[in-house]
């Protein structure tokens, strides 16, 4: 996305999008009405803010672990997995291109105003970073290669991904830990102001639609079934 911004394709929707949430999803507290993201910012505290943090540093590493513990125990489903992951980050860039979006914090850091070439910002996860005395956050999002990519959230869509198969592969009480991880990240992306929940219902349709496609598709295709079949082969 660094080579051709989404921004140049299309409209970045930055005050549409905090309307359509605040419409949506508003809280109201006294006689204004805020966004869930404006009204946790309001009511942050230290132990959300350690929680979310550990949360969120779940996304990529839980995935990834997954598929090794599939590749060494069912190779199968774990080209299954491994295949409707690809699917699903091809669903949300296309997303990304059709409806360039940006985060929550953006519109309390620069309000309406579009500037194409804003860096990355930690938002609330800076607080995690200040309280651990960690700068982890700090430093994933400095390197961001655009920021107005936040509709779909596929922070919320891995994790579904990865309870899906779970679920399939009768993990048991692991499911129960992925459930929480993935209510959790939900809820992070919310509280440190990085998605609307729209984005994050966004990235469940995404998760959602690359599964059902996925199964239809080995299922209905008999070409694909073939292929999938003489690749586990060459994997054992």
């Amino acid at each position: 996305m660094k080579a051709f911004p989404n921004y140049k394709f299309n409209v970045v929707h930055i005050k549409s999008l905090y309307n359509f949430e605040k419409q949506i999803f508003g809280i109201k507290s006294g006689v204004v009405l805020l966004t869930p993201n404006e009204f946790w910012i309001l009511h942050s505290n230290k132990f959300l803010d350690v929680l979310s943090g550990l949360f969120y540093l779940c996304w990529i590493p839980v995935p990834l672990l997954f598929a090794v513990y599939l590749f060494i125990r069912n190779k199968k489903e774990f080209l299954k997995f491994s295949l409707a992951f690809f699917v699903v980050n091809i669903i949300g860039f296309i997303g990304y291109y059709l409806y360039p979006a940006a985060p929550p914090w953006y519109i309390l850091k620069f309000g309406t105003a579009f500037h194409p070439l804003t860096p990355g910002d930690a938002a609330g996860l800076a607080r995690f970073d200040l309280i651990t005395g960690a700068n982890i956050f700090k430093a994933l999002y400095s390197k961001s290669s655009n920021v107005f990519a936040a509709m779909p959230s596929l922070h919320a869509a891995y994790m579904l991904i990865v309870l899906y198969y779970g679920l399939k592969n009768k993990l048991g009480l692991i499911n129960i830990i992925f459930a929480l991880i993935t209510a959790g990240i939900w809820f992070s992306a919310v509280y440190n102001n990085h998605h609307y929940v729209l984005d994050i219902l966004a990235g469940i349709a995404c998760a959602i639609i690359a599964i059902v496609f996925f199964n239809w598709f080995v299922q209905n295709v008999k070409w694909a079934d073939r292929q999938l079949k003489l690749f586990i082969k060459t994997l054992e």
